[in-house]
């Protein structure tokens, strides 16, 4: 799929299931985010628990309890259809993948949405970084870490990270460029040594897939969206729905919007 699609022609791909894949690489200059859906005597907890963590959480929208189309990021948005894969978990496990939550859908469901880490990837590639899950055309690795996150009520565990591999100058450059990006993940957390985050195999993600580290790479981890679903995991509620890790809600946003310059 040509990345020059625009976000709402995409959205109606996969809403008529044309697309099902990851969205990494996709529609190039538009805010991806993460989703996790939550009924609304959950969601104070969860707002707190991201307003904490905002380094994985960074809150791009959050709905009122019921609410599907979210107007401030596309005006034909409908959280229900417009992702290319969900997760549905009960009391904390996951119970299956499905391309559609229109029939799970509830009055009291409250959506979150945060920001993704594609949406930096467009800002590396044009200083002339190699991001190597689009040059490869697969899904971002990412790593469950031993970072704790700060616990808030029900919601607790450790940090997922996403991994782009860069030789030390280029990781310099990226930790720079990302950086600028607060909302979507900002700086990196961590460089080289996987190891001494909990990574045991760096060649066997817990999510997405592998993608090949060159002669003189060493990995460069971000905070990652798919975070909440660990902490989701450890608070059980009765009922939730995220999205599955690599499949993202593409809005009208621009990532340039996001942007903070320094003076």
């Amino acid at each position: 799929m040509s990345v020059e699609i625009s976000p709402a022609e995409l959205r109606q791909k996969i809403r008529n299931g044309a697309h099902k894949g990851n969205t990494s690489g996709l529609c190039a200059g538009y805010v991806q985010c993460n989703l996790v859906i939550l009924p609304a005597d959950w969601a104070e907890d969860f707002l707190a628990f991201c307003e904490a963590n905002p380094k994985p959480c960074p809150l791009i929208a959050v709905s009122q309890p019921g609410e599907f189309n979210l107007t401030k990021l596309g005006a034909d948005i409908d959280i229900r259809s417009d992702i290319p894969s969900y997760r549905v978990f009960e009391n904390g496990q996951l119970r299956n993948e499905v391309n559609d939550i229109s029939d799970l859908w509830r009055d009291d469901l409250v959506a979150f949405l945060l920001g993704c880490s594609f949406s930096f990837e467009e800002a590396l590639i044009a200083d002339g970084l190699d991001v190597r899950n689009v040059t490869e055309a697969v899904n971002v690795p990412m790593y469950r870490t031993n970072i704790d996150c700060t616990a808030v009520g029900p919601f607790a565990g450790q940090m997922v990270v996403s991994m782009r591999p860069f030789a030390p100058p280029e990781a310099l450059r990226a930790a720079e460029i990302s950086g600028r990006f607060p909302s979507v993940h900002g700086e990196p957390v961590h460089y080289a040594n996987p190891e001494h985050i909990g990574i045991t195999d760096i060649n066997q993600p817990d999510y997405g897939d592998s993608v090949t580290i060159k002669e003189g790479e060493h990995p460069l981890f971000w905070a990652c969206g798919v975070t909440p679903q660990v902490a989701l995991e450890n608070a059980k509620p009765p009922f939730c729905i995220t999205h599955s890790p690599g499949s993202m809600l593409v809005t009208d946003m621009k990532n340039s919007d996001l942007a903070v310059v320094s003076e």
